[in-house]
């Protein structure tokens, strides 16, 4: 079967919400409050890594010891002792407190993160990449350094700012959306481990360094498929990774499928 026709039929059975548990979007989406959806958007993108388990769980416990409405971190100066003695993998408490931090700060100056983010926004640059680059660049001002932001311009694959980005400028069934003013045709795929392993086994991309060039790579290919929303495949193609039994019974039917053609 052709690469086209795979992908198609994977959106068509796995782009659904029941496929989303577990996924740190489900946490995103019981903020209905766009302000405060896209703040819990931001954190639970920059853990995003790791064990999907331990990335709920240690999301979960963040926000449940911020302020509701969650844009109330904008009025805190001082958030350590809320956050003394957190880690998470390569982060510390410090880190964490600068992040949120760095929120703040940002909330204070634009009243909300995607009014910063349309500050930088052109739709000629072709891509998000540009406004990405000054946005991270924006939340460093003031900051030790936010590691757990990577950089743009250091050909980094961007993973989970990519995917803080869809969640924000995508909306249907999976997506929450909020972010109009984006086109989706903009977006650059969020890619993964699973993300890699699916695109080179399509034949999306024969590199094997999951950086911003394969990231751009892969979305150029999906873009032959959809040119207005190529990222809108992300979900349904990582459903194989976070759920072997799915890729087991997938690989089983494709198989089927090939020795029917031949047989045909």
């Amino acid at each position: 079967m052709k690469a086209e026709s795979v992908i198609t039929d994977l959106y068509v059975r796995y782009h659904r919400p029941e496929y989303i548990h577990p996924d740190p979007l489900e946490i995103v989406l019981r903020y209905d409050d766009p302000g405060e959806r896209e703040i819990a958007a931001f954190i639970a993108s920059a853990f995003a890594l790791g064990r999907v388990g331990s990335i709920l769980q240690t999301v979960e416990s963040i926000l449940d010891r911020l302020p509701r409405p969650l844009y109330a971190i904008a009025s805190i100066r001082d958030l350590d002792a809320s956050f003394l003695g957190f880690r998470y993998r390569f982060y510390g408490d410090e880190d964490l407190v600068d992040l949120l931090s760095a929120l703040g700060r940002c909330l204070r100056e634009y009243g909300s993160l995607k009014a910063c983010f349309l500050s930088f926004f052109r739709e000629s640059d072709g891509t998000v990449i540009p406004a990405l680059s000054r946005f991270v660049e924006k939340l460093r001002e003031g900051s030790a350094g936010l590691p757990m932001l990577p950089d743009p311009d250091k050909q980094s694959a961007c993973k989970r700012l990519f995917l803080f980005l869809r969640w924000m400028v995508r909306k249907d069934a999976i997506d929450p959306g909020g972010w109009e003013e984006i086109p989706p045709s903009m977006l650059i795929v969020p890619v993964d481990t699973h993300m890699l392993k699916a695109a080179r086994a399509l034949g999306l991309t024969s590199r094997r360094q999951g950086d911003l060039t394969t990231a751009c790579e892969i979305t150029d290919a999906l873009k032959r498929i959809d040119h207005e929303d190529p990222v809108k495949f992300d979900f349904s193609l990582t459903r194989l990774g976070i759920h072997p039994e799915f890729l087991k019974s997938f690989r089983l039917e494709m198989n089927g499928r090939m020795a029917n053609q031949i047989r045909n």
